[in-house]
């Protein structure tokens, strides 16, 4: 596993009228900080990623589908330097994933559903000046494709 990155198990609790899941409590041994709690919603057949933050730590978990979580150790300084790690995750399969900063990360929804991904990372998004840097899902020096292997 990349260094600094961390997988909690989802507790869910069922009862009649259904359950409900636990993401992440500030008493969790891989709590850091609240910055702020977003969704995104990626649909089937596209990429979401490259990217990576410089001081920002996720914590992605999946409500919705299923996705393909994948991560690439591109700090030099890592001992895992260059390691790629790959997730799938869902409602039917809960996890969080704990992504530090330097960690390339990107995901895509598996299925023929739109699935849903919740963010609670450390730093709200700062509109002027965000920690979002960019790499293209295709053209890069990344050892992993993206593409669909059907068979």
């Amino acid at each position: 596993m990349i260094e600094g990155v961390a997988i909690k198990q989802l507790r869910q609790i069922p009862d009649h009228r259904g359950k409900i899941g636990h993401m992440l409590r500030i008493d969790d041994e891989i709590f850091e900080q609240f910055g702020e709690v977003y969704f995104s919603h990626c649909y089937p057949g596209i990429v979401k990623g490259w990217h990576y933050h410089k001081i920002q730590t996720d914590n992605i978990t999946v409500v919705h589908g299923m996705m393909k979580i994948v991560l690439y150790d591109m700090r030099k300084d890592s001992p895992t330097h260059g390691e790629v790690n790959e997730y799938y995750t869902g409602w039917d399969k809960p996890i969080l994933v704990k992504i530090p900063p330097g960690v390339v990360h990107g995901f895509s929804a598996v299925g023929i559903t739109t699935a849903i991904a919740v963010n609670c990372c450390t730093h709200a998004y700062d509109y002027d000046d965000p920690d979002e840097y960019r790499i293209d899902p295709y053209d890069n020096d990344i050892p992993y494709d993206w593409t669909i292997k059907n068979g």
